[in-house]
């Protein structure tokens, strides 16, 4: 049956015709995006005619980069996101275990806390943690995912000890004057160890899977990303994908240096969509948080002992490799990069192998946060065809950590999006999720606004207008997944993934645009989420 929609603000994203009286949709495609009159004129007597009531139909927004396994998992564990003290996350970790009745022995697993807002201003460590629950093992990861905290249990399950070296890429913190870890892991430290934690049931996890979808479904998303596609997630992923339990469309892109073999083994998926899942390319880290310190800067963190600039992942040489390898099978290549060094790391790697082969072509790589990426790295980008995909939330919810740990003059210049369209290139935004909720509406104010947890105006000459904004997470994030035939507009043939909001976000005031409701999403035209 066809649908009609009228009667309320019909936003296209469109550059020829921003605005229409009506669409027509059929078999969740769209057939015409028009007056009413000429709708009245093409649709059939059944049609099923929808009233908008006077909200604002626009595309759907698509997430650019997040983890959707890792929201699943993060679902099925304690809260930590808002916590202000290690009491208050004593209390949260007590309470989730007396709601779940955990017995002795049983993981006990927290997601989100942030030192940066702690009272005590650190990372929780193993004595805390031992004295509160000596009897489970227990691990806390940070919001950002790149670091984390185990109590002498979950140490001693996993392996580490005072003769456990650092891994490559991370550290296992240590008590003053040894080698006895304190609990405190680092980059691939916390990401290594952490995976050796037992995972839920496979039912426990579908439900998580489909709650996660949920989720993103809520905010107006309807395609999102699995941002490093591991054995464990590719699981999760192709159990979904095979028992049609995925309503929304899934890019997973496999972890290059670990994982390969995934993409090689199961052709099927690689760029093309079965059952709403596929393969996007290939995922690489470069560097760390910058909120965590981590980051890989060219100059160093303010108040940073011995020049520190935290450090890299890789040596050119392996990036370059990774690049290699991408540009010959043809691959899409996402790298995390939030230091400007490392961004110089990736750029200068891409320059290098494409002089070794001028044959190859760049087949639209992607900078994931470009944090502290640089002005003059920008004309770089643009002629490597890479894209920036921002994760320009960080103004809000980091921009007063960004100051202490940068400096106003580079803290100002954290995600430069205002630069990056004056030069011509397209460009995505993302929450990084589960570091925090898939909202897209916040990040769009965050990209218009520009405004920190504590009201300061950070960067205003990188204040967007909210039509660019909302480019970033509809018309250019379609772009980025090579699906810009498919999605990011409400142009005829394509897919009729919308969603319904109940105010206009182009003729709201700027403050408001992060409380405008979602009333509901649409998936190919059937709704998937309802207010």
């Amino acid at each position: 049956m066809q649908q009609v929609y009228y009667h309320g603000t019909i936003l296209t994203m469109c550059d020829s015709i921003l605005y229409v009286e009506a669409l027509l949709v059929e078999n969740g495609r769209i057939l015409h995006a028009g007056s009413e009159e000429s709708i009245r004129a093409l649709c059939t007597p059944d049609a099923q005619w929808i009233d908008l009531q006077g909200h604002t139909l626009m595309p759907s927004f698509i997430d650019a980069h997040s983890h959707y396994t890792s929201v699943a998992q993060t679902l099925g564990l304690a809260c930590l996101e808002g916590a202000s003290s290690f009491d208050d996350i004593v209390a949260r970790l007590r309470h989730f275990c007396q709601q779940h009745a955990l017995a002795p022995g049983d993981w006990l697993v927290g997601f989100g806390y942030d030192h940066n807002t702690l009272t005590e201003k650190c990372h929780p460590d193993k004595t805390m943690l031992d004295q509160a629950f000596p009897d489970h093992p227990v691990i806390l990861s940070h919001a950002s995912g790149h670091m984390g905290v185990m109590n002498s249990l979950a140490l001693q399950q996993c392996g580490i000890d005072a003769h456990t070296p650092d891994p490559e890429g991370g550290r296992i913190g240590r008590l003053p004057g040894s080698n006895e870890p304190n609990g405190y892991l680092e980059e691939n430290a916390f990401i290594q160890h952490s995976s050796k934690m037992p995972a839920p049931s496979a039912e426990q996890l579908k439900k998580q899977m489909r709650d996660a979808q949920a989720l993103y479904a809520k905010h107006g998303i309807t395609t999102l990303q699995d941002g490093l596609v591991k054995p464990s997630s590719y699981a999760l992923l192709q159990m979904m994908a095979d028992c049609q339990g995925l309503y929304l469309d899934v890019v997973g892109y496999v972890d290059m240096n670990q994982s390969k073999s995934i993409l090689d083994a199961h052709p099927v998926y690689d760029g093309q969509y079965v059952n709403r899942f596929k393969l996007g390319g290939y995922k690489i880290f470069l560097d760390g948080s910058p909120q965590g310190r981590t980051a890989w800067l060219t100059q160093p963190y303010v108040g940073a002992e011995d020049g520190y600039c935290g450090y890299p992942i890789y040596t050119d040489a392996q990036v370059e490799q990774f690049v290699e390898t991408s540009l010959i099978e043809n691959q899409q290549l996402l790298a995390h990069c939030n230091g400007d060094a490392a961004a110089d790391q990736y750029i200068r790697c891409f320059q290098h192998v494409l002089q070794k082969h001028p044959s190859l072509s760049p087949r639209r790589p992607v900078m994931i946060h470009a944090q502290t990426v640089r002005r003059d790295q920008i004309p770089q980008m643009a002629a490597l065809s890479m894209l920036p995909s921002y994760f320009v939330a960080h103004v809000y919810h980091w921009g007063d950590v960004h100051i202490q740990n940068l400096g106003m003059e580079r803290a100002s210049r954290i995600s430069p999006v205002h630069t990056t369209i004056k030069a011509g290139l397209p460009y995505t935004f993302h929450q990084d999720s589960p570091v925090i909720a898939p909202d897209m509406l916040e990040t769009v104010w965050c990209a218009v606004n520009r405004v920190t947890k504590a009201g300061v105006r950070l960067g205003q000459e990188e204040r967007i207008s909210v039509l660019d904004a909302l480019k970033g997470v509809t018309v250019y994030a379609a772009y980025q997944y090579f699906e810009e035939a498919e999605k990011g507009t409400l142009s005829v043939g394509k897919r009729a993934d919308m969603v319904l909001l109940e105010r206009n976000p182009l003729q709201v005031d700027v403050s408001e645009l992060r409380q405008i409701q979602i009333l509901t999403t649409f998936k190919d035209g059937v709704p998937v989420y309802q207010a």
